[in-house]
């Protein structure tokens, strides 16, 4: 599978994790379908990544969060759009009942998608869109989807990747097609990146990928939008509350409040008349 763009190795270890995951007698995730993307070299890839217990556990959170929080929008609403930007090796459309979804992501790595898992065998309504974020519009992209009354977007492990200035524009375009919309994004504190994150990301650096949002508030490039902030939810402590994270929330309370709530899955709310 060739790679045009170095973020989708990462896709990789996002996709490991979960298989990691699915294969322990006590998996919250149960995505069985992450087995099939993972390669020889997927396997070469995340072998780097194994030994990353806490951010391997705060990853599969990750997923869990919003997979509850689709559950719960798919079913307070008829026939919702849920669209994914950056889907990687994504398998939420056949993991979860209902909605018509879409997924973005480089060709290459669509291409590598169909072939190990086709949109022939999802259960909902699923097209995958190619695109080379570098050279093509995602605002054609996105203008050629149906509307539906009901969306969501999902932007998964991707956003701390992005300048300042691409997030600002891709919020203007998911603003401009979608009036009305909610928005789950994963986001991380500039002071939970330097006093946890740093180890990890020397291995996704080795990859060609980088982190460039560090912000020490990053909602606020979202609530500048006039997007209404509504909850957000820790991955580190729901990787507490559900056992992949072994280790007493208390204790992380007391000595590191930073590391409960520096990392956290955020939903956002558009809603333009």
């Amino acid at each position: 599978m060739e790679k045009t763009n170095p973020v989708s190795k990462t896709a990789y270890y996002c996709c490991g994790v979960r298989m990691m995951d699915a294969e322990s007698p006590h998996s919250i995730l149960g995505d069985h379908y992450a087995k099939r993307f993972m390669d020889e070299e997927g396997l070469k890839t995340f072998e780097a990544f194994k030994g990353f217990t806490a951010p391997n556990a705060s990853n599969t959170a990750r997923h869990k969060i919003i997979d509850d929080l689709l559950r719960d929008f798919i079913s307070k609403n008829e026939d919702p759009l849920i669209l994914i930007i950056g889907a990687g090796f994504d398998s939420r459309a056949y993991r979860l009942a209902g909605g018509t979804w879409i997924e973005l992501d480089e060709p290459p790595l669509i291409q590598y998608k169909n072939e190990k898992l086709p949109s022939s065998e999802c259960q909902n309504n699923l097209t995958r869109i190619p695109i080379n974020f570098a050279t093509e519009s995602l605002l054609e992209k996105l203008q050629a989807i149906p509307k539906h009354k009901s969306v969501v977007v999902v932007i998964e492990g991707v956003l701390m990747y992005l300048s300042e200035s691409t997030i600002n524009s891709l919020l203007d375009t998911l603003i401009s097609v979608f009036p009305k919309h909610e928005l789950y994004c994963d986001l991380m504190s500039a002071k939970f990146f330097r006093k946890f994150s740093y180890k990890i990301h020397e291995k996704i650096n080795s990859l060609g990928a980088s982190f460039s949002l560090l912000s020490e508030d990053p909602k606020t490039l979202f609530t500048a939008k006039g997007y209404i902030f509504k909850e957000k939810t820790s991955t580190v402590r729901k990787a507490v509350e559900w056992g992949t994270l072994k280790m007493p929330l208390f204790f992380l309370r007391w000595f590191f409040p930073t590391l409960l709530d520096g990392y956290s899955i955020h939903v956002f709310e558009k809603n333009i008349d």
